[in-house]
C-alpha cells in the first residue's frame, strides 16, 4: 500500500514537471484559441503555390509573449493550472479506489477469454474511465477557469485576476457561482466523446485488424490522437466560454461576442470557420476575409493597428 502511494506521488510530481515545462506553449495556444492574434500575418504561398497569409507559429508567439512580459510572463497562470492538475489527479484516483471493478486481466489472460467476456471487460473499463475522468474535470474546472482568465489578461493588459484567492473573489463578483463552471459542458462533452471514440476504435482495431501484439501497443496512442483531433473544437469553445463575460477585454466586444451559451459560441465560431484555431501550431494560415493584390494575399479590414481585433474573426 505504501509503495502504491509512493507511485501516486511520483506521478503527481511528474505531472507538475511536465505542466511547468510545457506551460509557455499552452499559454500561447490558449491565446490563439480565444482569438488573439497580436502579430499581423505575412504574405506567403501554400504548398500548392496559392497566395496565403501566414500567422506566427507557436514558438514565434511565445517569443512575442516573452518580449512583452519577460521570461516570467510566459508562466502566467501556472500556479492555478498546477493546482487544477493535482486536484484532477487526486479526485480521479480517489474515485477509482471507491469504485468496485473486477481485477484487470493481463494481455495474456485477455487473449484466452471468449469474445463476449472481452466485450464485458471493455465496457467496464470504459465506464470506469468515464466516471473518473468526469469527476476529475468537475473538481478541477474552477482552477481551469482561473488559469484561462489569467492568461486572457494578456490581451487587454489587465490585472483583475491576480492569485488564486483574488481570482476566486473576482469570478464570484463577475459571474457568481456559475462563473467557476464556465465552459464546463463543452469540456466534459469533448472529453467523454474523445474517450469513447478512442477506446472503441482501439478495441475494434486490436480485435479485428491487428493480431500482432507489437502493433497493438501503438493502437491506443494513435486512436487517442485521432479522437483528440476530432473533438478539438470542444476545447476551443470551452476556453472561449471561460473568458466571455469575464469583464476582460479578451471576453468582450469587439474582441469576442458575449455568448449566451456554449451552443451560441459554437455556432458563431463555426460560421466564421474558427472552431479549429490553434490546432495547427507550426504552420498557421489566416482564414479570415482577404483579397489578392498583385499575387499577394492581403487581409480585409482596417489598418495594421486594428488587426488584433479583425484577425480573430
Amino acid at each position: 500500500m505504501s509503495k502504491q502511494k509512493d507511485n501516486h506521488w511520483s506521478n503527481y510530481a511528474l505531472r507538475i514537471i511536465v505542466s511547468t515545462a510545457s506551460h509557455p506553449l499552452e499559454y500561447a495556444k490558449v491565446l490563439i484559441q480565444i482569438g488573439h492574434e497580436p502579430i499581423p500575418p505575412r504574405p506567403t504561398k501554400t504548398f500548392f503555390g496559392k497566395p496565403a497569409l501566414k500567422l506566427p507559429n507557436i514558438f514565434e508567439y511565445v517569443k512575442h509573449i516573452k518580449s512583452v512580459d519577460g521570461f516570467t510572463g510566459c508562466y502566467r497562470g501556472l500556479v492555478p493550472k498546477v493546482c487544477g492538475n493535482l486536484a484532477s489527479a487526486v479526485a480521479s484516483q480517489k474515485m477509482i479506489e471507491h469504485m468496485e471493478f473486477d481485477k484487470e486481466e493481463t494481455i495474456e489472460e485477455l487473449d484466452e477469454l471468449e469474445e463476449e467476456k472481452k466485450k464485458e471487460l471493455f465496457i467496464k473499463s470504459v465506464k470506469k474511465d468515464l466516471v473518473s475522468r468526469v469527476t476529475a474535470i468537475i473538481v478541477s474546472h474552477p482552477f481551469h477557469v482561473i488559469t484561462i482568465r489569467m492568461m486572457a489578461q494578456f490581451v487587454g493588459r489587465e490585472a483583475k485576476y491576480n492569485g488564486i484567492f483574488g481570482s476566486v473573489v473576482e469570478i464570484y463578483r463577475e459571474n457568481g457561482i456559475k462563473g467557476f463552471f464556465s465552459g464546463l459542458v463543452p469540456r466534459i462533452l469533448g472529453d467523454v466523446i474523445s474517450l469513447i471514440l478512442a477506446s472503441t476504435l482501439a478495441y475494434a482495431v486490436n480485435t479485428y485488424v491487428f493480431e500482432e501484439k507489437e502493433l497493438q501497443m501503438y493502437t491506443s496512442a494513435t486512436m487517442s490522437f485521432i479522437a483528440s483531433a476530432i473533438t478539438y473544437p470542444f476545447q476551443v469553445v470551452s476556453n472561449c466560454m471561460a473568458v466571455t463575460g469575464s469583464g476582460l477585454q479578451a471576453g468582450s466586444p469587439p474582441y469576442m461576442p458575449i455568448y449566451s451559451s456554449w451552443i451560441d459560441c459554437w455556432s458563431d465560431l463555426s460560421r466564421r470557420n474558427q472552431l479549429k484555431r490553434g490546432s495547427s501550431l507550426l504552420v498557421r494560415y489566416y482564414v479570415g476575409p482577404q483579397i489578392v493584390i498583385s499575387g499577394r494575399a492581403v487581409p480585409v479590414g482596417p489598418g495594421p493597428k486594428d488587426q488584433i481585433m479583425t484577425l480573430s474573426y
